[in-house]
């Protein structure tokens, strides 16, 4: 996929400093992500700042789904490539994603998806999408949700954020089965956004007082 490691490292080093002192994010349960191995992270979706949020929070490094019209820009989407992007055609269906993805996973590699399929506009949790929960399925991957939180006025660009990964939910915890159907993509779907719903009441009541 043509990513460079180095690219990756630096852009970490450079974007570290910068995001503590716009966001001040906090990074809650950051070892829920094994050492090896393929995972799915599953996240919901705020801002342009959110992969370079969830990738500054974790040792291993992550692999997005991007959309496509960001690589449109012959440069930016060079860039992005390199830092661990791959287009996705929103709302089609995208084959030559989801194989990408797989593919990422069968490496070992952590494939993250933002589960509503966008960013929200108002901070509101959106209705999830199928496609990582088929990944999930079709891979027997385990996800590990995570939520982004804003504390403060969600108005605000630069307001506080806190990271928090949740425990890793096995295909069987989320009802799926090598040959199930739709009904199981529904159900997992629904299982791990609940979690993600689940961590931002525990994140607001536990952050906003500070």
């Amino acid at each position: 996929m043509g990513q460079s490691k180095l690219l990756y490292a630096v852009g970490r080093v450079v974007c570290m400093p910068l995001f503590k002192l716009l966001y001040r994010y906090k990074t809650v349960n950051k070892n829920s992500i094994p050492e090896n191995g393929g995972y799915i992270v599953a996240s919901n979706h705020l801002s342009y700042s959110d992969p370079v949020l969830l990738g500054l929070c974790q040792k291993r490094r992550l692999f997005f789904m991007a959309k496509a019209e960001l690589f449109k820009n012959k440069f930016f989407g060079a860039l992005i490539r390199s830092l661990g992007a791959f287009p996705v055609e929103r709302g089609a269906g995208d084959g030559k994603a989801i194989k990408t993805g797989e593919d990422l996973l069968k490496e070992g590699e952590i494939m993250t998806i933002f589960i509503e399929g966008g960013r929200t506009k108002n901070g509101d949790f959106m209705r999830p999408r199928s496609g990582c929960a088929l990944v999930a399925q079709q891979m027997q991957i385990p996800v590990i949700p995570v939520c982004i939180t804003v504390i403060g006025n969600t108005n605000h660009i630069f307001s506080k954020r806190v990271i928090h990964f949740g425990e890793p939910m096995s295909p069987r915890e989320l009802g799926l089965t090598v040959d199930g159907g739709r009904h199981e993509l529904k159900y997992a779907s629904n299982k791990i956004m609940d979690e993600i719903k689940k961590i931002r009441e525990q994140d607001l009541s536990e952050y906003k007082k500070s």
